[in-house]
């Protein structure tokens, strides 16, 4: 399984780069022959590594980035989440705690930046590129995407752990990353995966709701706050969705703009898009990943 996300790891920074040249350009709408050149690849080529990477073509992939595909998705997810609320339980948000249970530390615990805590963290390949995990004995603490450099990317967890003692620990941390992104895909291997959150009690509740999102579906800052009981707060709501400390598993990427826009995100907006489109196309039924 690693050397199998090393190689989409590898993919993911050609993808990313199409992306971002797909961003700057969309009023033309590029051929893929004119993405593959400006990747340095031959059109062949460039369609090997993307369908081995998103298991669909390139051209599939990329319609899924338009603002319109975003309407598109809001529509589609906001049907689907009004029609299993009505059910009388978010049965789709029910699914998801099967997969990942929650535990938030004490205030006392929040106090303490993480004094008389434990913390082995690992730097790993994923089909979006190198991620980090770190997690206790009480569950995963920590994800966040490589960006700059690995070096940043461990400064962010001491801080966020300040008084934790942090071990670097690849082999702890390795068997957390196929059940994480097989997930993703509402795909269940294992015991259930267990998070350890350190947050505000508001923070906790805008994570706890991003939990009722599925794969394959999107919603807003509004709907975050109503569901949380404040409908006022989406820009608040907004604010605590970019200090979610664990991605993915907390899907903070699937809040996109009301208007329709799929907005920023702390690991970029080719990350957002690229785990978004995989996540959609995954959920439909004529959609094959390898």
């Amino acid at each position: 399984m690693n050397t199998e996300y090393k190689q989409l790891a590898e993919d993911y920074l050609r993808i990313e780069q199409a992306i971002l040249y797909l961003e700057s350009r969309f009023k033309t709408q590029p051929s893929i022959e004119e993405l593959a050149a400006s990747l340095g690849l031959s059109e062949s080529h460039f369609q090997r590594i993307f369908t081995r990477w998103a298991g669909v073509s390139p051209k599939r992939f990329l319609q899924f980035l338009t603002k319109e595909s975003a309407k598109e998705l809001l529509d589609r997810s906001e049907n689907l989440l009004t029609a299993t609320h009505q059910l009388g339980l978010s049965s789709l948000g029910r699914l998801h705690e099967l997969f990942v249970t929650t535990e938030a530390v004490s205030p006392g615990e929040y106090k303490s930046r993480g004094a008389g805590v434990t913390i082995r963290y690992g730097i790993h390949p994923t089909p979006f590129g190198k991620c980090l995990i770190a997690a206790t004995e009480r569950g995963i603490c920590h994800l966040s995407f490589v960006q700059t450099s690995e070096g940043e990317a461990i400064d962010r967890l001491v801080e966020e752990w300040r008084q934790a003692e942090v071990i670097e620990d690849y082999k702890a941390t390795v068997p957390f990353v196929g059940p994480i992104f097989d997930l993703q895909y509402g795909v269940q291997r294992g015991e259930p995966l267990k998070v350890y959150l350190r947050g505000t009690n508001f923070q906790l509740k805008v994570w706890e709701a991003l939990l009722n999102v599925p794969a394959g579906a999107a919603t807003t800052y509004e709907d975050i706050a109503a569901q949380i009981g404040m409908p006022g707060a989406a820009r608040a709501v907004g604010s605590a969705v970019g200090r979610n400390p664990i991605a993915v598993l907390i899907p903070c990427h699937r809040v996109i703009r009301k208007v329709g826009d799929f907005g920023n995100y702390r690991y970029g907006t080719a990350r957002k898009k690229a785990l978004l489109a995989r996540e959609y196309l995954a959920a439909r039924s004529d959609a094959v990943f390898a």
